[in-house]
This record gives C-alpha cells, structure tokens and sequence, in this order.
C-alpha cells in the first residue's frame, strides 16, 4: 500500500471507482473493495476526477508467460541485429576484387551505400508504423513485418546487380526499423510494472545477440549461406509469436473486453486478479472515450511535451555517444593495443561483450533503476572517450612507435572494453524502453515511432560523416567531442530524467508533472 495511483467518479453516479481494490473508508482507513459507497452519499465527495489514493501494485501474478511473450516478441529483434551486423563480414568480402560470392562487383563506395541505407529504410518507416499498429494491434503488425523481412533477404541472397542488393538492404530496413518500434511497445504493455524494465531490456540484448551472429557466422560461411540463415529468423519468429497473446492495452481500447480478459489471464495466471488490472484498463479507455481529447491537445500537455523530450534526448545522446566510432575502430584499436588477433576474432570479442552486458542490464534495470544505470553508463563512456581520445591524439602527433605511445598502449584495448560495457548497461537498452514508460497510450504509437525515425535519422548522419569528420579534426579530437556530448547527457539525466522503475503508468504521469487533485479537509471529514 505504498504506491500511488487515480481513481475516477463519474458525475452521474454518487461512488468512488479505485483501480484495484481499495477505498477509503469514513474513518479514513483504506479497506479492500472495488466500490465504496458512503452514508448518504457522503463517500461521493472523497473521489473527484482524479483522486490520488494509496494501493498495491505490480505484484502477484505468473511472470513466466509474460516473459515468454516477451522473449518472442524479441526474435524480431534478434532479425534487427543480424541486419545490422551483416555488413561487417559480408562488405569485406564482396567488394574484393577476387570476390565470387556474387556474379557482380560492388565497389567501395557501392559497399558503403550497401551498409547504410537500412537507416534509411529504418527511418522511412518508423512514423507510419506507430499508426499502423494502432490500427491492426501490435501483433498483427510484427506478425505482418514478417513478409517485408522476408523479401528483403531474398532480394539479398538471390542479387544479380547492386541495385537489387540494395533494394534488399532498404527493404530488410524498413522491417527492422518497423520492429525497433512494435516490440518495445508491445512487452511495455503485457508486463506487470515490477518486471517491466527486465522485460524491455531484452529487445536490445537480443539486437546485441543478432550482431554477435552476424559477426560470429558471417565471417566463417559463404555470404550465401549466412543470407539463408538470416532469412529463416523472421520466418521462425513468425512461427513462434503466432500462439502469443495480443496486448491487453490494445484489446481495451478496441473494445474487446472478453478478449482482453483472456489476454491477461494467459499472461497472468487464473490466480491472479485479472478483473481488477481489467477493470483499471476500462475505466481509463472509458474515461478518454466519454472526454475526448485531441491529438494536438493530448501531444502538448506538460507531461507529454516532458516525456518527448526525454524520449528524444535520450536517442540523441545514444547516437552521438561515440558507439559507432568505438565498434569502427575496434580492428584499429586491438592492433594498437599489440593484440595479435585478426578483425574477425575481434569484432566477435566485441560482439560477446555487448551480449554480457546488456544480459546483466536485463537483471538489474529493475532492481538498480533506469536513472542509476544511465548515468554510470554516461559517466564510464565519457571517461573512456577521454582516455581513447588523448592515445590517438598523442599516436597522431608523436608516432606509433613512440616510446610515450607505447608505454600506454593498454589503455585504449581497456577503455574500448569498458565503454562497450557501460554503453550495453545503460545508453544501449534504455532508451528505446523509456517511450513505452513515459508516454500514455494516446501517444505512445507517435512518440516511440518519431523517436525511432530521428534514431535511425541520426545513426545514418554519424555513420556517413564519421570518417570525413576523422580526417577534418583527427581521430582524438573526435573522441573528445563524444566525451563532451556524454557529460551534457550526465547533466540531462541527472536533472530531467525520473525513475521509472515500478512506477505504475499513472504514478509516472505524476512524476512527469500531472497535478491531480488531492482532498480538501471537508472531504476528510
């Protein structure tokens, strides 16, 4: 009973409706029950339009199936990943000119369009598809992307000329992209709130294990085999997240009340409370049906314009963190550190690191906190893009064999390690977590669709400019710029950004600035 939620009344009828079970009692006393009623309608004056009262939340029922839910949700993550860390083996190998692996040349600059334009297939398509699962339901839609995965993979696997390569590339894009949005919502929306962050955690571990397989598969196989591969994970998503449940949330809005129960049930367990968190559900869908408010109005209320703010700072601090220049540079950084380990073997070290940490990320989040994690993961990045910064800094000007060089050469093998670590704790799953907490269904779609586009936006810009930047400025300036981005971040998070962790939604509309009405002392009366 420590935790803070609303309770409606409705104008025609002289009662406190409570979210799950609890009314205030004359004597001021919380007692259970879903409906109170006082003497001669006395009771009538505790609940006005919003009340805050005090309530259980987020414990009981099965985790079990909402993490399997979850989990399958994810595969379409897992797809994501490999997209992305497809063109780290396959590039290398097909722009050689010995290359037999396609029945065409691609060249360099042809290999660098190859890479990139699944950003722009990404960003492409990250608004409307906040509005097409707001039509269809969250399941249907990643159901759906399914086929344009699928294309996309045979397009890759069976070119006969780069533009089809690229098509493919644009395609696979688009439906990965599609997936960066649905997912989160989606696992945001069937988790109880004392697992919710665990669960949202797992969309970027399973990108992060995509990664590690392409890194890991691709550099062993031919293209052609590792392409088929990749074509069957969408397939076998599909199979597997048909037999899951749509989200609750969605169900309720729709007005599928029988089916939103039997949603919650499969998630839940029959021995949990379904008909209270049902109950919760339908008031809200009720009260935003009988007192309609525009989009306009809905996207410009303080606690929304805060939370896309927070939404959208957070994806330009993941982007402009410097993790693009950090994973370009690992070849570099291993030869620097005199490892003698070959690009392959490295990316793969990398690619198993990312894994770990995000892994541990996903059993933390809810018992350490989104906030605690975002900073440590700002402040660790920020140190060791110093620290990378001043090594190249002092190899351009003094030379790679220097004896001040090499008297440090550990430091950059460490710090590329530490910042794939803090960067996979914090700035890697959060963020694409926090549009699923921070925003109320109305908007949700919208908010966690733009975000995704301006991501993919942002990730295509660093992507492309990063090497025209390197040669303009030099590499360790280069790091110092993302160091000093990092520590605007620490500034951000630590003054801006709430804990989420637990929070029920409307407890974090509160903590967004919501002022709901609390009783005045005639009502206590």
């Amino acid at each position: 009973m420590s935790k803070v939620k609303m309770a409606w009344q409705r104008e025609d009828d002289k009662s406190c409706y409570i979210n799950e079970g609890f009314v205030l009692s004359e004597k001021n006393v919380w007692i259970p029950g879903k409906r109170a009623e006082g003497n001669n309608g006395a009771m009538a004056e505790v609940g006005v339009s919003q009340a805050v009262l005090v309530e259980p939340s987020g414990g009981g029922g099965r985790k079990l199936p909402q993490y399997i839910a979850a989990l399958s949700a994810t595969l379409g993550a897992l797809a994501a990943g490999s997209m992305l860390g497809w063109s780290s083996p396959v590039i290398l190998k097909i722009t050689q000119d010995n290359s037999t692996d396609y029945d065409f040349s691609v060249s360099e600059s042809q290999g660098d369009w190859v890479s990139s334009l699944i950003n722009l297939g990404a960003a492409a398509v990250c608004f409307p598809i906040g509005l097409i699962m707001d039509i269809l339901g969250r399941k249907k839609t990643m159901l759906f992307l399914t086929l344009p995965f699928t294309l996309g993979w045979l397009l890759i696997t069976f070119a006969t000329n780069v533009g089809m390569l690229m098509a493919g590339r644009f395609i696979t894009g688009i439906a990965g992209g599609a997936f960066c949005v649905t997912a989160p919502a989606y696992t945001s929306e069937i988790a109880q709130d004392s697992i919710r962050g665990t669960l949202g955690s797992y969309f970027q571990l399973m990108i992060t294990v995509g990664i590690l397989f392409a890194y890991a598969v691709g550099s062993y196989t031919s293209v052609f085999v590792f392409n088929i591969l990749c074509t069957l994970i969408p397939i076998v998503f599909a199979v597997i997240f048909f037999f899951m449940p749509e989200s609750p949330n969605f169900l309720v809005v729709k007005g599928k009340h029988d089916e939103a129960r039997e949603a919650l049930i499969r998630l839940r367990g029959r021995n949990y409370d379904v008909d209270s968190e049902l109950n919760n559900l339908q008031t809200k869908a009720e009260d935003a049906k009988n007192n309609p408010v525009s989009f306009l109005s809905a996207i410009t209320k303080k606690t929304a314009l805060k939370a896309v703010l927070i939404c959208y700072a957070l994806m330009l601090f993941q982007q402009l963190s410097g993790i693009n220049a950090v994973i370009f540079n690992t070849s570099k950084i291993f030869t620097s550190a005199g490892a003698a380990i070959e690009p392959a073997i490295a990316t793969i070290i990398i690619g198993v690191i990312q894994v770990l940490a995000t892994f541990v990320s996903s059993l933390v989040v809810d018992k350490l906190g989104r906030r605690i994690l975002l900073l440590f993961s700002a402040l660790v990045m920020c140190i060791c893009s110093t620290a990378l910064g001043v090594y190249f800094f002092l190899q351009d000007t003094h030379g790679s064999n220097s004896s001040i060089v090499e008297a440090i050469s550990w430091l950059p093998l460490l710090s590329l390690s530490l910042f794939i670590i803090a960067f996979s704790l914090g700035f890697g799953p959060i963020p694409w977590m926090m549009a699923g907490e921070l925003c109320l269904i109305d908007i949700k779609a919208f908010v966690g669709s733009t975000a995704g586009t301006f991501n993919w936006l942002l990730s295509f810009t660093v992507t492309s400019t990063f090497n025209s930047l390197n040669n303009a400025i030099g590499s360790g300036q280069v790091f110092w710029l993302f160091a000093g981005i990092m520590v605007i971040g620490f500034i951000f998070i630590f003054f801006v950004v709430p804990e989420t962790k637990g929070k029920s939604v409307d407890e974090i509309q509160v903590m967004l600035g919501a002022e709901p009405l609390t009783m005045s002392a005639d009502e206590k009366k």
